[in-house]
């Protein structure tokens, strides 16, 4: 069989993490679909440690009021560590994405208490209107998480196959126990992210940029 690199490269070019959503439901048909396909990423000895947990409608806006308030206190106990620091070219990659999505929606440089703002829109979903939670089992610990990217990165390109937007979301997961006793997941698996997804709206401010891409030689070394 001949893989098509184009097409393939395409999605990846029109792959982005969407911050506006039109209140447009997306079928469980097609869900299912994007859920198939991403499966079939690999994983370490075919565990396939990923398990997702869908939330929408009333319980879904339930839940954006609860982290909502708890994010407002930074009530934040993530499973998983987030990263200690940002350093070198990747604290520069941060800031350019942060700058570019300030400028998008009209923050100004040093604007704080507007940047808070849009940040506890991350414990929104950007109004998306499903979101399904991404879990791994403990165990497994750092190969399970490594496997649920995998996953993750093949539910996103999935998804823009079929017209569907989304945005993986770490910052949910720094609130991991109260989605955990809201939504009675299982205290065994690690909440690894969130991916809010559904229809763009193209015209919402948020969706109006892209991030770049490190040069070729900038991520491969020849030895």
């Amino acid at each position: 069989m001949t893989i098509d690199f184009q097409s393939f490269n395409h999605l990846l070019d029109n792959r982005f993490s969407c911050r506006g959503f039109i209140d447009k439901k997306v079928s469980k048909n097609e869900l299912r679909e994007i859920v198939q396909t991403a499966q079939k990423v690999p994983s370490w000895c075919n565990a396939q440690p990923w398990q997702l947990t869908l939330v929408e409608g009333k319980k879904l806006d339930t839940l954006r009021n609860k982290l909502w308030e708890a994010a407002k206190e930074q009530l934040h106990k993530p499973d998983i560590p987030f990263p200690s620091s940002y350093e070198g070219v990747y604290k520069e990659r941060r800031r350019e994405c942060g700058f570019q999505l300030y400028d998008a929606v009209g923050i100004k440089k040093g604007d704080r208490e507007a940047s808070f703002i849009q940040t506890l829109k991350n414990y929104c979903f950007f109004d998306a209107p499903h979101i399904v939670i991404i879990t791994t089992p403990k165990a497994l610990g750092t190969y399970g998480v490594l496997d649920c990217g995998a996953f993750i990165t093949a539910f996103t390109i999935a998804a823009t196959a079929k017209g569907i937007s989304t945005i993986p979301q770490a910052a949910p997961a720094g609130l991991a126990p109260i989605l955990r006793e809201y939504l009675l997941l299982d205290e065994e698996r690690d909440f690894v992210c969130v991916i809010s997804f559904g229809y763009s709206d193209d015209n919402h401010p948020a969706n109006q940029f892209r991030t770049g891409r490190a040069e070729f030689e900038d991520v491969l070394e020849i030895l």
